[in-house]
Protein backbone atom coordinates (compact mmCIF):
# COMPACT_ATOMS: atom_id res chain seq x y z
CA UNK A 1 0.00 0.00 0.00
CA UNK A 2 0.75 3.38 -0.79
CA UNK A 3 3.05 5.76 3.12
CA UNK A 4 14.36 4.08 13.47
CA UNK A 5 16.04 2.79 15.41
CA UNK A 6 17.94 3.82 18.57
CA UNK A 7 18.08 -0.01 20.22
CA UNK A 8 19.10 -1.84 16.67
CA UNK A 9 21.20 -4.31 18.72
CA UNK A 10 18.41 -5.89 20.13
CA UNK A 11 17.64 -7.14 16.53
CA UNK A 12 20.80 -9.40 16.32
CA UNK A 13 21.96 -12.27 18.58
CA UNK A 14 25.68 -12.47 19.53
CA UNK A 15 27.67 -15.29 21.49
CA UNK A 16 31.15 -14.43 21.97
CA UNK A 17 33.14 -17.24 22.60
CA UNK A 18 36.13 -16.97 24.50
CA UNK A 19 39.10 -19.37 25.42
CA UNK A 20 38.29 -19.64 29.06
CA UNK A 21 34.43 -20.00 28.95
CA UNK A 22 33.36 -23.50 29.96
CA UNK A 23 31.20 -25.54 27.63
CA UNK A 24 28.42 -26.03 29.30
CA UNK A 25 28.08 -21.88 29.27
CA UNK A 26 28.83 -21.58 25.74
CA UNK A 27 25.81 -23.86 24.96
CA UNK A 28 23.23 -22.64 27.14
CA UNK A 29 24.28 -19.52 25.94
CA UNK A 30 23.82 -21.10 22.20
CA UNK A 31 20.26 -22.42 22.97
CA UNK A 32 18.97 -19.46 24.83
CA UNK A 33 20.56 -17.23 21.66
CA UNK A 34 18.13 -19.55 19.27
CA UNK A 35 14.90 -19.64 21.75
CA UNK A 36 14.80 -15.26 21.48
CA UNK A 37 15.08 -15.57 17.89
CA UNK A 38 12.79 -18.57 17.65
CA UNK A 39 10.26 -16.72 20.26
CA UNK A 40 10.35 -13.91 18.64
CA UNK A 41 9.66 -15.20 14.43
CA UNK A 42 6.81 -17.45 15.96
CA UNK A 43 5.36 -14.41 17.71
CA UNK A 44 5.48 -15.35 21.15
CA UNK A 45 8.30 -12.47 22.74
CA UNK A 46 7.99 -10.96 26.28
CA UNK A 47 5.24 -8.39 27.05
CA UNK A 48 7.42 -5.53 26.61
CA UNK A 49 8.64 -7.04 23.62
CA UNK A 50 5.24 -7.80 21.96
CA UNK A 51 4.37 -4.01 22.76
CA UNK A 52 7.48 -2.27 21.41
CA UNK A 53 6.78 -4.50 18.06
CA UNK A 54 3.11 -3.68 17.97
CA UNK A 55 3.96 0.18 17.85
CA UNK A 56 6.71 -0.23 15.19
CA UNK A 57 4.49 -2.51 13.39
CA UNK A 58 1.98 -0.07 13.35
CA UNK A 59 3.90 2.90 12.61
CA UNK A 60 4.89 0.92 9.86
CA UNK A 61 1.13 0.52 8.91
CA UNK A 62 0.63 4.05 9.05
CA UNK A 63 3.52 5.17 7.00
CA UNK A 64 2.23 2.53 4.21
CA UNK A 65 -1.25 3.90 4.32
CA UNK A 66 -0.20 7.51 3.02
CA UNK A 67 1.81 5.46 -0.15
CA UNK A 68 -1.14 5.40 -2.97
CA UNK A 69 -1.93 9.28 -1.93
CA UNK A 70 1.50 10.21 -2.37
CA UNK A 71 1.73 7.94 -5.91
CA UNK A 72 -1.39 9.41 -6.91
CA UNK A 73 0.50 13.27 -6.06
CA UNK A 74 3.80 11.99 -7.68
CA UNK A 75 2.51 11.18 -10.82
CA UNK A 76 1.22 14.52 -11.29
CA UNK A 77 4.83 15.58 -12.09
CA UNK A 78 6.39 11.78 -13.44
CA UNK A 79 5.54 8.85 -15.60
CA UNK A 80 5.03 5.80 -13.89
CA UNK A 81 7.83 4.17 -14.36
CA UNK A 82 10.26 7.17 -13.72
CA UNK A 83 8.21 8.46 -10.51
CA UNK A 84 9.38 4.49 -9.05
CA UNK A 85 13.10 4.14 -10.81
CA UNK A 86 13.64 7.43 -9.13
CA UNK A 87 11.77 6.81 -5.84
CA UNK A 88 14.02 3.44 -5.77
CA UNK A 89 17.10 5.48 -6.60
CA UNK A 90 16.77 7.88 -3.71
CA UNK A 91 15.55 5.44 -1.46
CA UNK A 92 18.60 3.27 -1.75
CA UNK A 93 20.97 6.33 -1.63
CA UNK A 94 19.17 7.49 1.91
CA UNK A 95 20.07 3.72 3.09
CA UNK A 96 23.61 3.57 1.78
CA UNK A 97 24.47 6.79 3.83
CA UNK A 98 23.25 5.06 6.64
CA UNK A 99 24.83 1.68 6.00
CA UNK A 100 28.21 3.57 5.24
CA UNK A 101 27.68 6.66 8.52
CA UNK A 102 27.10 2.99 10.83
CA UNK A 103 30.04 1.00 9.02
CA UNK A 104 27.65 -1.83 8.76
CA UNK A 105 29.65 -5.01 7.34
CA UNK A 106 27.90 -6.62 4.19
CA UNK A 107 25.43 -9.19 5.17
CA UNK A 108 26.69 -12.90 4.99
CA UNK A 109 26.67 -14.63 1.53
CA UNK A 110 23.65 -16.51 3.22
CA UNK A 111 21.04 -13.56 3.22
CA UNK A 112 21.65 -12.39 0.16
CA UNK A 113 19.29 -14.52 -1.49
CA UNK A 114 16.39 -13.62 0.97
CA UNK A 115 17.50 -10.13 0.29
CA UNK A 116 16.84 -10.31 -3.19
CA UNK A 117 13.03 -11.64 -2.84
CA UNK A 118 12.83 -8.52 -0.38
CA UNK A 119 13.85 -5.89 -3.47
CA UNK A 120 12.53 -7.74 -5.86
CA UNK A 121 8.66 -7.66 -4.03
CA UNK A 122 8.69 -4.30 -1.92
CA UNK A 123 11.39 -2.54 -3.70
CA UNK A 124 10.50 -2.74 -7.04
CA UNK A 125 7.44 -5.18 -7.62
CA UNK A 126 5.12 -3.73 -5.41
CA UNK A 127 5.81 0.09 -6.05
CA UNK A 128 5.62 -0.60 -9.82
CA UNK A 129 2.92 -2.94 -10.09
CA UNK A 130 0.57 -0.71 -8.09
CA UNK A 131 1.90 3.11 -9.82
CA UNK A 132 0.78 1.24 -12.91
CA UNK A 133 -3.00 0.66 -11.16
CA UNK A 134 -3.07 4.19 -9.70
CA UNK A 135 -3.43 5.29 -13.16
CA UNK A 136 -6.82 3.71 -13.44
CA UNK A 137 -8.04 3.34 -10.33
CA UNK A 138 -9.02 5.20 -7.38
CA UNK A 139 -6.63 5.57 -4.09
CA UNK A 140 -10.19 4.24 -2.00
CA UNK A 141 -10.09 1.61 -4.43
CA UNK A 142 -6.71 0.39 -4.58
CA UNK A 143 -6.36 0.96 -0.91
CA UNK A 144 -9.46 -2.08 -0.32
CA UNK A 145 -7.76 -4.46 -3.15
CA UNK A 146 -4.70 -4.19 -0.98
CA UNK A 147 -6.67 -5.16 1.87
CA UNK A 148 -6.10 -8.50 0.90
CA UNK A 149 -1.77 -8.50 2.12
CA UNK A 150 -2.32 -10.05 5.75
CA UNK A 151 -3.83 -13.11 4.49
CA UNK A 152 -1.46 -12.94 1.15
CA UNK A 153 1.74 -13.03 3.62
CA UNK A 154 0.55 -15.13 6.78
CA UNK A 155 -0.36 -17.79 4.26
CA UNK A 156 3.18 -17.32 2.40
CA UNK A 157 4.44 -16.86 6.32
CA UNK A 158 3.38 -20.30 7.29
CA UNK A 159 4.87 -22.22 4.20
CA UNK A 160 7.92 -21.05 4.30
CA UNK A 161 8.58 -20.82 8.20
CA UNK A 162 6.71 -23.94 8.50
CA UNK A 163 4.53 -22.52 11.19
CA UNK A 164 0.61 -22.84 11.93
CA UNK A 165 -1.39 -20.24 13.43
CA UNK A 166 -4.11 -21.41 15.55
CA UNK A 167 -7.68 -21.90 13.40
CA UNK A 168 -8.93 -18.81 15.79
CA UNK A 169 -6.06 -16.44 14.38
CA UNK A 170 -7.38 -18.47 10.36
CA UNK A 171 -10.59 -17.96 10.82
CA UNK A 172 -10.37 -14.17 11.97
CA UNK A 173 -7.66 -13.49 8.88
CA UNK A 174 -10.23 -15.42 6.39
CA UNK A 175 -12.87 -13.25 7.63
CA UNK A 176 -11.29 -9.96 7.22
CA UNK A 177 -10.25 -10.98 3.69
CA UNK A 178 -13.96 -11.56 2.75
CA UNK A 179 -14.87 -8.47 4.30
CA UNK A 180 -12.39 -6.75 2.03
CA UNK A 181 -12.68 -8.74 -0.72
CA UNK A 182 -16.56 -8.27 -1.00
CA UNK A 183 -16.27 -4.34 -0.27
CA UNK A 184 -14.11 -4.51 -3.68
CA UNK A 185 -16.54 -6.35 -5.57
CA UNK A 186 -19.29 -4.31 -4.22
CA UNK A 187 -17.48 -0.83 -5.42
CA UNK A 188 -16.00 -2.51 -8.83
CA UNK A 189 -20.02 -3.66 -9.70
CA UNK A 190 -18.54 -7.20 -9.47
CA UNK A 191 -15.78 -7.33 -12.10
CA UNK A 192 -12.38 -7.24 -11.85
CA UNK A 193 -10.23 -4.88 -14.21
CA UNK A 194 -6.85 -4.66 -15.10
CA UNK A 195 -5.88 -2.06 -12.08
CA UNK A 196 -6.85 -5.18 -10.35
CA UNK A 197 -5.11 -7.86 -11.89
CA UNK A 198 -1.79 -5.08 -10.95
CA UNK A 199 -3.12 -4.91 -7.33
CA UNK A 200 -3.29 -8.96 -7.19
CA UNK A 201 0.04 -9.48 -8.69
CA UNK A 202 1.66 -6.73 -6.26
CA UNK A 203 -0.04 -8.63 -3.38
CA UNK A 204 2.02 -11.68 -4.07
CA UNK A 205 5.06 -10.37 -5.15
CA UNK A 206 5.04 -7.57 -1.65
CA UNK A 207 4.06 -10.49 0.51
CA UNK A 208 6.96 -12.72 -0.53
CA UNK A 209 9.05 -9.55 0.32
CA UNK A 210 7.41 -9.58 3.32
CA UNK A 211 7.92 -12.65 4.43
CA UNK A 212 11.86 -12.81 3.53
CA UNK A 213 11.99 -9.55 5.51
CA UNK A 214 10.64 -10.65 8.77
CA UNK A 215 12.59 -13.89 8.11
CA UNK A 216 15.78 -11.80 7.96
CA UNK A 217 14.74 -8.94 10.59
CA UNK A 218 15.15 -11.56 13.08
CA UNK A 219 18.76 -12.46 12.54
CA UNK A 220 20.06 -8.45 11.44
CA UNK A 221 18.68 -5.18 12.85
CA UNK A 222 15.16 -4.19 10.71
CA UNK A 223 16.79 -1.28 9.08
CA UNK A 224 19.73 -3.34 7.44
CA UNK A 225 16.86 -5.72 6.06
CA UNK A 226 15.47 -2.90 4.10
CA UNK A 227 18.75 -0.89 3.74
CA UNK A 228 20.53 -3.50 2.19
CA UNK A 229 17.61 -4.20 0.12
CA UNK A 230 17.22 -0.94 -1.08
CA UNK A 231 21.11 -1.06 -2.07
CA UNK A 232 21.23 -4.36 -4.04
CA UNK A 233 18.72 -2.29 -6.10
CA UNK A 234 20.94 0.74 -6.87
CA UNK A 235 22.67 -0.20 -9.96
CA UNK A 236 19.70 -1.28 -11.60
CA UNK A 237 17.22 1.71 -10.48
CA UNK A 238 20.04 4.36 -11.05
CA UNK A 239 20.23 3.19 -15.33
CA UNK A 240 16.35 2.45 -15.17
CA UNK A 241 15.80 6.31 -13.49
CA UNK A 242 18.11 7.84 -16.20
CA UNK A 243 16.47 5.83 -19.24
CA UNK A 244 12.39 6.94 -17.95
CA UNK A 245 13.24 10.42 -17.05
CA UNK A 246 14.21 10.92 -21.05
CA UNK A 247 11.28 9.24 -22.14
CA UNK A 248 8.61 10.17 -19.93
CA UNK A 249 8.02 14.04 -19.53
CA UNK A 250 8.42 15.68 -16.28
CA UNK A 251 6.53 18.37 -14.92
CA UNK A 252 7.39 19.22 -11.47
CA UNK A 253 4.58 20.80 -8.82
CA UNK A 254 4.84 20.90 -5.11
CA UNK A 255 2.22 18.28 -5.16
CA UNK A 256 5.04 15.99 -7.61
CA UNK A 257 7.43 17.06 -5.17
CA UNK A 258 6.32 15.84 -1.90
CA UNK A 259 4.24 12.85 -3.23
CA UNK A 260 8.29 11.63 -4.11
CA UNK A 261 10.12 12.45 -1.45
CA UNK A 262 6.96 10.60 0.81
CA UNK A 263 7.23 7.49 -1.63
CA UNK A 264 10.99 7.41 -1.30
CA UNK A 265 12.12 8.65 2.09
CA UNK A 266 8.78 7.66 4.07
CA UNK A 267 7.27 4.46 2.59
CA UNK A 268 10.08 3.01 1.23
CA UNK A 269 12.62 3.72 3.97
CA UNK A 270 11.26 4.34 7.05
CA UNK A 271 7.93 2.51 6.72
CA UNK A 272 9.81 -0.73 5.74
CA UNK A 273 12.42 -0.15 8.74
CA UNK A 274 10.17 0.41 10.90
CA UNK A 275 8.12 -2.23 10.09
CA UNK A 276 10.20 -5.10 9.89
CA UNK A 277 12.00 -4.00 13.33
CA UNK A 278 7.84 -4.70 14.37
CA UNK A 279 7.80 -8.50 12.01
CA UNK A 280 11.02 -9.30 13.86
CA UNK A 281 9.59 -8.48 17.39
CA UNK A 282 6.08 -9.51 17.00
CA UNK A 283 6.14 -12.19 14.19
CA UNK A 284 5.12 -12.03 10.57
CA UNK A 285 1.87 -14.01 11.04
CA UNK A 286 0.48 -11.02 13.82
CA UNK A 287 2.25 -8.25 12.27
CA UNK A 288 0.67 -8.97 9.13
CA UNK A 289 -2.87 -8.57 10.55
CA UNK A 290 -2.17 -5.06 11.45
CA UNK A 291 -2.35 -4.32 7.74
CA UNK A 292 -6.10 -4.98 8.05
CA UNK A 293 -6.56 -1.11 9.11
CA UNK A 294 -4.34 -0.05 6.51
CA UNK A 295 -7.18 0.38 3.81
CA UNK A 296 -8.96 2.54 6.52
CA UNK A 297 -6.43 5.04 6.45
CA UNK A 298 -5.69 5.09 3.33
CA UNK A 299 -9.32 5.92 2.80
CA UNK A 300 -8.81 8.92 5.32
CA UNK A 301 -6.03 10.15 3.53
CA UNK A 302 -7.65 9.72 0.27
CA UNK A 303 -10.56 11.93 0.96
CA UNK A 304 -8.33 14.67 3.50
CA UNK A 305 -5.87 15.07 0.86
CA UNK A 306 -7.06 13.97 -2.94
CA UNK A 307 -10.83 15.33 -2.13
CA UNK A 308 -12.16 11.57 -2.96
CA UNK A 309 -15.47 10.34 -2.36
CA UNK A 310 -16.05 8.28 0.51
CA UNK A 311 -17.81 4.57 -0.01
CA UNK A 312 -21.07 4.57 1.86
CA UNK A 313 -19.78 0.96 2.59
CA UNK A 314 -16.90 1.82 4.06
CA UNK A 315 -17.68 2.68 7.68
CA UNK A 316 -19.35 -0.87 7.40
CA UNK A 317 -16.21 -2.59 5.97
CA UNK A 318 -14.56 -1.02 8.54
CA UNK A 319 -16.06 -2.18 11.87
CA UNK A 320 -15.84 -5.52 10.36
CA UNK A 321 -12.25 -5.32 9.90
CA UNK A 322 -11.22 -3.52 13.10
CA UNK A 323 -13.25 -6.70 14.86
CA UNK A 324 -10.52 -9.33 12.67
CA UNK A 325 -7.81 -7.38 13.95
CA UNK A 326 -8.56 -7.72 17.70
CA UNK A 327 -8.93 -11.51 17.07
CA UNK A 328 -5.71 -12.05 15.22
CA UNK A 329 -4.15 -10.44 17.77
CA UNK A 330 -5.37 -12.36 20.38
CA UNK A 331 -5.33 -15.16 18.57
CA UNK A 332 -2.25 -17.83 20.01
CA UNK A 333 0.27 -19.12 17.34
Amino acid sequence: MRAHDSATNASTIAVTITSAAPATAVADATTAAAATVAQRASGSAAPASRTRGTLLALLGVVSFSLTFPSTVWGLESFGPWSLVAVRSTLAALIAGAFLLAGRVPLPERRHWAGLAVVAGGVVIGFPLLTTLALQTSTTSHAAVVVGLLPLTTATLAAIRTGRRPSRTFWFAAVSGAVVVLAFTLQQSGGALSTSDLYLFGALLVCAAGYTEGGRLASLMPGWQVIGWALVLCLPLMTVASAVTLSIEPVHLNAHGILGLVWVAAGSTFFGLYVWYRGMAEIGIPKASQLQLSQPLLTLFWSVFLLGESLPLAAPLAAVGVLVCIAVTQRAKS
